[in-house]
C-alpha cells in the first residue's frame, strides 16, 4: 500500500482513530494486525518471510541476554546469519549468479548456473537492518530483550516505516509501544502537516520530475546535452523529494498516535562537504552503518591507511544494499572516493589556503555548490540502469551545442504550465529548506494566527490537489 494511494487515505483514518478507540492493552494487537494488512498489500505471501525471521530474532534475543561467553556470540551469529541469509537469496543470489556465469561463458559459452525465479520483498533491506540491530543492541546489553513476542513483531512491522524507514533502534521504539497514548491535538496537527508536507514533496515535485528523468534515462542514448543535464539534476531533487517525502509521511502517521520516529533527513543539498552530506542524507542508515560496520572495523581509530580503507569499505557495502548491481556499488565507491581524498588532503588543503590566502576557497556557497556537483555526479551511476548507460549520460551530458533539437527535447516533457507550476513548488521548497536553519517551520506555522494557518493548509493541499501527480508511483527507496 503506498502513501500516495487512494487505499492509505482510507487506511490511514480507520486505523488512527481505532488506535484511540480500543483500550491501550490491546493497541498493539490492532497495529500489528493493520501493519501486517499494510505489508500484505503488496505481495501477501512475503509475510512469511518476516514472520520467520521475527520468531528467530524473538527468540534469538531473549538467548543472547540469558547467556554468556561464547553462547551469546553464538546465538548473535545464529540471527545475523538467518537475516542476511535471507536477504542474500532474495536481493543478491540473481545478481551473484549472474557474474559468475558471465565468467562460466568465458571459458564454455553453454555453461551456466540456474537463476532463482523470485521477486524482490518489498523493503527487504530496511526491516532486516532494523531486525539486526536489535540482537546486536541485546548482545552489547544497551537494550534488555523483548518478553513480549506481540510488541517485538511490531516494532518490526509497524506500517508507517515497514518498507523505507527510518531504520530504528530498539532504545528508541520499543518503549513506546509499551506506553499508553493519549489524543493530543497539537501532537496531531504536527503530524499531519508533516504529513502533508511529505505528501507535497512526492506528488508535486518527486513524481512530477519523474516523467522527464524516467524518459532519458530509461533511453539515454537517444538524448545528448541539455536533456541528460537536466535529467541528472531533476534525479538530484527528485530522490531527494521522494524518500524524505516518504520519510515526513512516516514520522508524521507515526506522530498523529503518538509515536516518535528518529529524523532521516536533515537539509542534505546544503551540505558544505561529503562528510556533512552524510550526516544529513538517510541519518539512519549512515549512523547503522557507522555503528554496527564501521566503529566495528576500527573506525579511525587506527593507522591511516586502515581507517581509509574502513570508510571506502563501509561505502562499497552501502552500494551494495541499495541494490544488486554494479551501477550501485560504482555509486557506493565513489563516495568512499570522495570521503577518503577528502580525509587525506584536509590537512594539506588547511595548509593552502592558510599560505596563499586564498580564503574565498572556505567560502560556504562555494563549497555548497561544490558537494552538490559532486552527489550530482555519482547520482548518475544510481540512476542509470546499467554502467554503459552511465558512461553514455557522463561522456555526453557537456555536450551543450547550441542545437534547437536538443532544447525543444526539454521542452515537450511538459507544458509551459507545468514548467510554471514545478518552478512554484521547487521554490517553496527551498525557502522551506532554507528557513528551517533559523526556526523550525512546523512550529512556526503553528504559532500564526488561524486565518494566516489555515489559508496555508488549505493552499498547499489545493497545490497538491490540481498539481500532483497521482498515478500511483512506487517511493524509489521501496526497491531496496
Amino acid at each position: 500500500m503506498l502513501f500516495n494511494s487512494f487505499e492509505f487515505l482510507i487506511f490511514f483514518p480507520v486505523v488512527t482513530v481505532l488506535f484511540f478507540l480500543i483500550p491501550h492493552r490491546y493497541r498493539w494487537l490492532h497495529l500489528l494486525v493493520a501493519s501486517c494488512g499494510f505489508y500484505m498489500a503488496f505481495i501477501p505471501i512475503y509475510i512469511f518471510i518476516l514472520l520467520l525471521t521475527i520468531v528467530i530474532d524473538y527468540y534469538a534475543g531473549i538467548l543472547i541476554e540469558n547467556a554468556e561467553g561464547s553462547q551469546r556470540r553464538f546465538y548473535l551469529a545464529m540471527s545475523l546469519v538467518a537475516n542476511i541469509g535471507v536477504l542474500a537469496v532474495f536481493k543478491y543470489y540473481n545478481f551473484f549468479i549472474d557474474n559468475v556465469n558471465s565468467l562460466l561463458h568465458l571459458s564454455s559459452p553453454t555453461a551456466s548456473l540456474p537463476l532463482l525465479n523470485i521477486i524482490l520483498p518489498i523493503g527487504l533491506s530496511f526491516h532486516t537492518f532494523q531486525a539486526m540491530s536489535y540482537t546486536i543492541e541485546v548482545y552489547r546489553r544497551n537494550q534488555p530483550a523483548e518478553r513480549h513476542f506481540g510488541i517485538y513483531a511490531l516494532y518490526v512491522m509497524f506500517y508507517p516505516q515497514l518498507v523505507a524507514g527510518p531504520i530504528e533502534r530498539p532504545q528508541n521504539v520499543l518503549y513506546q509501544f509499551h506506553q499508553r497514548q493519549y489524543f493530543n491535538y497539537s501532537r496531531v496537527a504536527s503530524g499531519l502537516r508533516l504529513m502533508a508536507w511529505g505528501l507535497f514533496k512526492k506528488v508535486v515535485i518527486a513524481d512530477r520530475m519523474a516523467y522527464l528523468v524516467n524518459e532519458v534515462y530509461n533511453t539515454p542514448h537517444d538524448y545528448r546535452g541539455l536533456p541528460l543535464l537536466v535529467a541528472t539534476i531533476f534525479f538530484s531533487v527528485q530522490i531527494y523529494c521522494d524518500f524524505s517525502g516518504y520519510s515526513d509521511m512516516a514520522l508524521g502517521a507515526a506522530r498523529v498516535m503518538g509515536f516518535e520516529l528518529m529524523k532521516n533527513f536533515d537539509r542534505p543539498y546544503f551540505s558544505k562537504s561529503i562528510s556533512e552530506f552524510w550526516r544529513r542524507w538517510h541519518i539512519s542508515l549512515s549512523t547503522w552503518f557507522k555503528d554496527y560496520l564501521y566503529i566495528s572495523l576500527g573506525g579511525n581509530r587506527v593507522a591511516l591507511p586502515r581507517a581509509c580503507f574502513n570508510l571506502f569499505f563501509v561505502f562499497m557495502v552501502s552500494g551494495l544494499w541499495h541494490g544488486a548491481n554494479w551501477t550501485f556499488i560504482v555509486w557506493g565507491a565513489l563516495h568512499g572516493i570522495y570521503l577518503v581524498v577528502g580525509m587525506l588532503t584536509k590537512s594539506a588543503r588547511n595548509r593552502f589556503i592558510e599560505r596563499t590566502n586564498l580564503t574565498f576557497l572556505n567560502n560556504a556557497l562555494l563549497n555548497t555548490a561544490l558537494t552538490y556537483g559532486l552527489v550530482a555526479f555519482a547520482w548518475i551511476f544510481f540512476r542509470a540502469n546499467t554502467l554503459h548507460d552511465a558512461v553514455y549520460v557522463i561522456r555526453h551530458t557537456l555536450d551543450l551545442s547550441p542545437d534547437l533539437w536538443h532544447i525543444s527535447a526539454v521542452k515537450v516533457f511538459y507544458k509551459r504550465n507545468e514548467w510554471l507550476a514545478l518552478a512554484g513548488a521547487l521554490a517553496v521548497l527551498f525557502v522551506v529548506e532554507k528557513y528551517q536553519f533559523r526556526l523550525s517551520i512546523g512550529n512556526w506555522l503553528a504559532q500564526q494566527a488561524t486565518p494566516v494557518r489555515w489559508a496555508m493548509y488549505y493552499g498547499i493541499v489545493l497545490y497538491i490537489a490540481l498539481l500532483g501527480a497521482f498515478e500511483h508511483v512506487q517511493f524509489i527507496y521501496f526497491q531496496f
